[in-house]
C-alpha cells in the first residue's frame, strides 16, 4: 500500500501544476486565520470577526469546516488531472505492463484521495485549535473538544467529492472536459432536478427529501451553513421578527449516504477500467 501511495505522490510532485495547486490549497486553508484580523470601523459601524465569536469553541469547528470545504475544487483539479495524465502520458499502460493490476491502480488512486482528505482534516484541526485557543472565550476541555463531529463530516465530504472527481476523470479521461462536467453537475444538474421535483409537488419538503440522496447534495448536507448560529445574527433576526431555528447537527444517515456514494463511485471506476481497452 505504501509503495502504491509513494508512486502516486512522486507523480504528483513531479508535475509542476499539481504541486502548485496542492500548495495553493493548503496555503488558502491557512488564510482562514486572516478572518481574525479583519477589522472595519466606519463611524457607528464596527466589525471585528474575532469579537463576533467566529473563533469561539465549539462554534469554530462548524465555521471553519464549512468555509474550508468550499476550497475543495483546488484538489478536484489535481485529482482529475492525476487521472487524465495517466491516459495522455500513457503511464497507465506502462504501469500495467510493469505488473500493476487494474485493481491496484484504482486502490492507489483511492488511497491518494483519502490521504488528501485526511491531511486536509488534520491541518484544519490544528489550525482551528490554535485559533480557538487564542481567540475563544471558552477554554474548558469539555467545550473545546465538543462538536468535533464537524471534522468527521468534513473528512467524509472531501472523501466523497474526491471519489466523484476520480470517477469522472476515469469516465471522461480529459481533464478539461472532466472539470467542465463536474462544474455543470455541481451548478446545474442537481439544481434543475430539484426544481422539477418542486414543480411536481410544490413543496420544499418533498424536493429536499428526494434530493438528499443526490451525490453532491448529500455531501453539501453534511455541513449546513453556520452563520445563523452567531449571536449577532440571532439578535438581528429577533428584532426583525425572523425565526432562525435550524438543524445544524451532523446526522449519521447523512454520513452513510455519502459513504455509499463513495463506494458506488469507486466500484464503477473499477468496472470502467476493467472493460476499457487501454
Amino acid at each position: 500500500m505504501l509503495r502504491l501511495l509513494n508512486i502516486e505522490f512522486i507523480k504528483l510532485w513531479n508535475n509542476r501544476a499539481s504541486k502548485f495547486l496542492i500548495l495553493a490549497y493548503f496555503i488558502l486553508l491557512g488564510f482562514i486565520s486572516l478572518f481574525a484580523s479583519i477589522k472595519f470601523n466606519f463611524g457607528f459601524f464596527k466589525f471585528h470577526a474575532a469579537e463576533m465569536g467566529i473563533f469561539n469553541f465549539p462554534y469554530i469547528w462548524h465555521f471553519n469546516t464549512y468555509i474550508a470545504a468550499e476550497l475543495k475544487f483546488f484538489l478536484a483539479i489535481v485529482i482529475v488531472s492525476m487521472v487524465a495524465n495517466e491516459y495522455s502520458n500513457k503511464t497507465i499502460k506502462q504501469n500495467l505492463i510493469d505488473g500493476l493490476s487494474k485493481k491496484e491502480f484504482i486502490i492507489s488512486k483511492f488511497v491518494t484521495v483519502a490521504v488528501f482528505a485526511l491531511l486536509s482534516t488534520l491541518y484544519l484541526f490544528v489550525l482551528s485549535l490554535i485559533l480557538g485557543l487564542i481567540f475563544s472565550s471558552y477554554t474548558e476541555a469539555s467545550i473545546i473538544f465538543s462538536d468535533l463531529e464537524y471534522l468527521l463530516a468534513f473528512f467524509v465530504k472531501l472523501l466523497g467529492f474526491f471519489s466523484f472527481c476520480l470517477f469522472v476523470g476515469i469516465l471522461i479521461k480529459r481533464s478539461a472536459f472532466a472539470l467542465g462536467f463536474i462544474l455543470l453537475w455541481y451548478m446545474m444538474v442537481e439544481g434543475i432536478a430539484r426544481l422539477v421535483l418542486f414543480l411536481m409537488d410544490s413543496t420544499k419538503e418533498y424536493a429536499d427529501t428526494i434530493t438528499q440522496f443526490f451525490p453532491l447534495k448529500s455531501m453539501s448536507n453534511l455541513i449546513d451553513q453556520p452563520l445563523s448560529r452567531l449571536g449577532a445574527v440571532k439578535e438581528i433576526a429577533s428584532v426583525a421578527g425572523e425565526d432562525l431555528s435550524y438543524d445544524y447537527a451532523v446526522h449519521w444517515y447523512e454520513i452513510a449516504i455519502v459513504l455509499v456514494w463513495t463506494a458506488i463511485f469507486m466500484f464503477f471506476s473499477y468496472r470502467l477500467l476493467l472493460k476499457r481497452d487501454l
